[in-house]
Parts: structure tokens; C-alpha cells; sequence
């Protein structure tokens, strides 16, 4: 792949990693909604390169249980340490926000909550639950974490009628230790098998520039199908700040692209693939993927 990439020096990215600056009407409605309900979003948490396309089109992906995290990946923005107590008012509230911004597809997501028995999931259920009270006809994509094997905690997260449940495996099986130290590659693997025996649409995105190879991204899909995976995002890792682990190259177009054919032609039902994608990139167009 050497003519492929792009090593990764200390100056400006590549044309095709810019993006648009958060302007627009949209973009100061989500802004105050978000403000107004005390929310977090991954969007700012994570640093998503797509806030100001997401945003300015209305559509923001909710963060709940707290904005910092009991894991400390090395490829995250978002903050690592021993969280807060929870707010057992949270899911109202985002439920609420969800209603007043006339989401049509919400995406929900949260921190790892490692040092709770049951993982933050009752939080879960019922941030999924209420939106679903209120907003009968919006439909929702959760994104939730690593459960470490407690399957009990996985069903309850998924039970409350989301039409999408995403997990993200986020890199090859050889750079796990290096990119998420705490967390397990089969244990994912699992994770996803099990969300598809339970009926739900399957979905989770890798980043790549991190020094995989080719065959380990084709084998990485190939176990993905192999475990009931319906829906993948491909997209370029970007260093959030100086702590984190360094771009090792940046894919161009063609790859991802390739990458693109490659995964329909092993059998994913879609595959959104690009330098910008990230795991709620069009998110509403995975509702509606036949499984």
C-alpha cells in the first residue's frame, strides 16, 4: 500500500480532511438545545470533524451517563478518569431535547461506565424508552459501549425498541493493546454476534491511518460478517491532541472506496467508507438496511 498512503508528517493534512466551518440558523438551534437541556454530545466530546455538516442539518448524536470515561483508548478526545454520579433525570431530559429539535433519526451514545454493576444500562433502557414515548415516530441508532461480558447489561441496553444498535470494533486485532487497551477483540466480536441473535441491526465502524494493513482490514471485516455485523463505517483517524496516539498515514479516496467494494462484496449489507466518516456519519440511512 505504499502508493496508496500518505505518511503522516508534522504539516497540514490533505486537502480531502477539510471541512466546513459550524455556521447556519441549524447549527445556533442545536447549539442552544443542547445548551438549554445540559446535554453532551459526542460531536464535541470527540472532536467530530462532521459537527458543523451534522449540526447545520438539525441532527446531533446525544452522549449520556457523563462526558468522562473509565477507559483510557488511545485514539479518544474524550475525557478519562472516575466519573460523577449519574443523573437518573437524563434520559427525560434528552428524550425531551430529541422532541423539540423534530429529530427524525436520534443517535445515542455514551461513556464506558465500567465501575457500575450493570454498566449504565437501566440508563440506557430508559433514555431509549422515553424518546420513544415521546417521539413515537423517531427512530434511533444506539452506539453502545463495551459491556466486558456482561451480557445481562447488553440485552437491557437494546430492549427498549432502537431499531440500530451499533458497537465499535475501531481497529485491527494487532493494534487492539496499543488502541484500546482495556477492551478485547473477540469480546467485541461477541458483543456483536449476540445484538444480531437478539434481532436488531448491527452496526460498527473502524478507523484506519493507524498503521493496518490491507489483509488485516479485509480480515477484520471477513470476522465482522462472520459474527452477524450488517452495517460498517470506514473512516480516517485524526490525532485529537498531542496525548494521543499519532497518525501513522492518511488514506486517500481510492482506498477507502476500495475498501467500500470490498466490504459489500464480503457480504455487509452497507458500508459507509471515506476520510470524514465517523460512526453516526448518515446515520439515517442505515435504518432502513434489510437485515
Amino acid at each position: 500500500m505504499s502508493d496508496t498512503k500518505i505518511k503522516a508528517p508534522r504539516f497540514k493534512k490533505p486537502n480531502w480532511l477539510r471541512v466546513k466551518l459550524p455556521v447556519g440558523e441549524e447549527y445556533k438551534k442545536v447549539r442552544k438545545t443542547v445548551d438549554k437541556y445540559k446535554l453532551h454530545t459526542i460531536c464535541e466530546s470527540g472532536n467530530c470533524p462532521n459537527m458543523g455538516e451534522c449540526w447545520g442539518a438539525g441532527t446531533a448524536t446525544f452522549m449520556i451517563l457523563g462526558n468522562v470515561c473509565t477507559r483510557s483508548c488511545t485514539f479518544c478526545a474524550v475525557a478519562t478518569g472516575r466519573p460523577p454520579e449519574y443523573d437518573e433525570e437524563e434520559p427525560i431530559r434528552v428524550a425531551k431535547a430529541i422532541k423539540k429539535m423534530g429529530v427524525k433519526h436520534a443517535v445515542i451514545t455514551s461513556v464506558n461506565r465500567d465501575e457500575l454493576k450493570d454498566r449504565g444500562s437501566e440508563i440506557w433502557y430508559q433514555t431509549v424508552h422515553q424518546t420513544k414515548k415521546l417521539s413515537p415516530e423517531t427512530t434511533i441508532e444506539t452506539l453502545i459501549p463495551d459491556v466486558r461480558g456482561n451480557w445481562d447489561a447488553l440485552y437491557r441496553m437494546i430492549d427498549a425498541g432502537q431499531e440500530v444498535v451499533s458497537h465499535n470494533i475501531e481497529t485491527v486485532e494487532r493494534l487492539y493493546k496499543r488502541v484500546r487497551p482495556q477492551a478485547r477483540y473477540d469480546r467485541s466480536l461477541e458483543q456483536i454476534k449476540l445484538t444480531k441473535e437478539y434481532g436488531k441491526r448491527t452496526k460498527s465502524g473502524i478507523m484506519v491511518g493507524l498503521g493496518e494493513k490491507k489483509d488485516e482490514v479485509l480480515k477484520t471485516m471477513d470476522d465482522m460478517v462472520e459474527h452477524g455485523l450488517h452495517i460498517l463505517t470506514i473512516g480516517q483517524y485524526l490525532q485529537p491532541t498531542k496525548m494521543h496516539i499519532e497518525v501513522d498515514d492518511f488514506i486517500t479516496p481510492e482506498v477507502f472506496e476500495m475498501y467500500k467494494e470490498e466490504g459489500l462484496s464480503r457480504g455487509l449489507k452497507y458500508v459507509e467508507s471515506g476520510p470524514l466518516v465517523r460512526s453516526s456519519y448518515h446515520a439515517e440511512r442505515h435504518v432502513n438496511v434489510e437485515i
